[in-house]
């Protein structure tokens, strides 16, 4: 017998119909946001970025692919680590497959990661996926957006970023100790060198010869990538996650539990 809390079919409907204006809400208020990012000012690039890519040396220019948009995932993946980011990786099998959509609105979307590409793209390949992955580890590309840390967490104008990052994982290892250094192994490093690391979301536009950065997001501000919490949210049981027990896995490794 259940022991969640049974209804009539009246009692369902009827509070089925309450939900649902609170869901219309939340819509309505997620297309005001919308709105508001579009009408951030943009902020003109003004360093170089060369970043390395599995055709060679790129500008950020030239990773827009000949688009106007160019949308980056900062994609959590450490020169020292031996695999990516467990739960970037479940991120990237949500949008892997959106590419095609977002090249037909004139978006071109990347991953970038501090790791060398050949890491970068061993990795893709035993993933599966179609992304294009550039690395920057031989620019200042992930300090100056603030989701990658160096000894002294100086660098570049949004450092408090990485540093609200590294808070955010010290409480999960004071809170949740099992599931930080799960976290940490599953990537091949220790938990100093998970939280050098951070994930993001930034968006660009050019016109004419001239990058404009027009939006950034990082930590819980990137969840609307993960399209599977959006199924778990709706399924009778949640994210399932309120024991401390960390249930996320690479695709490929579900198998092997």
């Amino acid at each position: 017998m259940t022991s969640h809390r049974i209804g009539t079919r009246e009692e369902w409907l009827a509070a089925s119909a309450e939900l649902l204006r609170s869901e219309k809400e939340i819509t309505r208020t997620s297309d005001e946001l919308a709105r508001q990012r579009r009408e951030l000012p943009w902020l003109p690039v003004e360093k170089e970025y060369t970043l390395q890519t599995a055709d060679g040396s790129r500008t950020l220019a030239e990773l827009f692919d000949g688009r106007s948009q160019l949308v980056v995932y900062h994609f959590m993946f450490g020169p020292e680590y031996d695999a990516g980011c467990l739960v970037c990786s479940s991120t990237a099998d949500s949008f892997n497959g959106v590419l095609p959509h977002l090249e037909a609105r004139d978006v071109t979307m990347v991953c970038v990661s501090l790791a060398p590409i050949e890491k970068l793209l061993a990795y893709r390949e035993r993933m599966g996926w179609s992304f294009n992955w550039a690395s920057s580890s031989e620019s200042d590309f992930n300090f100056d957006y603030g989701v990658s840390a160096g000894e002294e967490m100086t660098h570049g104008p949004d450092a408090p970023l990485i540093q609200a990052a590294e808070l955010g994982f010290l409480k999960l290892l004071n809170e949740q100790p099992r599931i930080a250094f799960e976290n940490a192994s599953m990537s091949g490093t220790d938990p100093k060198g998970y939280l050098s690391q951070g994930h993001g979301f930034s968006t660009f536009a050019r016109e004419g010869n001239t990058i404009y950065r027009c939006y950034s997001s990082y930590a819980r501000g990137t969840e609307f990538l993960m399209g599977y919490y959006a199924i778990l949210d709706r399924a009778p049981k949640g994210r399932d996650e309120d024991d401390g027990v960390m249930r996320l896995r690479r695709h490929d490794e579900y198998d092997h539990e």
